[in-house]
């Protein structure tokens, strides 16, 4: 066995790994039980899926990859704002309705 299917045996197992903490991270958002669960299992997603892109690009050799990782944790980070800001708001409303 040469170091270039050890490499590739090991790119593997990163994906697989990886994947399955992802599921896991899916049924945390899903199940929940509060808000701040979800924003954080989405989190954790995307950036399990950052790295799974990553892992690719080095098992295909196909520098591209590193470019799109990029654009999708700028749009996860983005997504991630917006989520926790909603939720501000819902929970600011909330309170503010429990005051009168």
């Amino acid at each position: 066995m040469n170091l270039a299917n050890a490499y590739h045996v090991l790119y593997i197992a990163a994906i697989i790994v990886l994947t399955l903490l992802l599921f896991f991270c899916l049924i945390r958002a899903i199940k929940g039980p509060e808000v701040t669960d979800r924003i954080v299992a989405t989190n954790m997603m995307g950036t399990m899926i950052i790295m799974i892109i990553c892992v690719l690009a080095l098992m295909l050799d196909e520098s591209y990859l590193l470019d799109v990782a990029l654009i999708y944790a700028m749009i996860s980070f983005l997504a991630v704002v917006v989520l926790t800001k909603v939720y501000t708001g819902v929970y600011k409303e909330k309170k503010q309705g429990g005051k009168k």
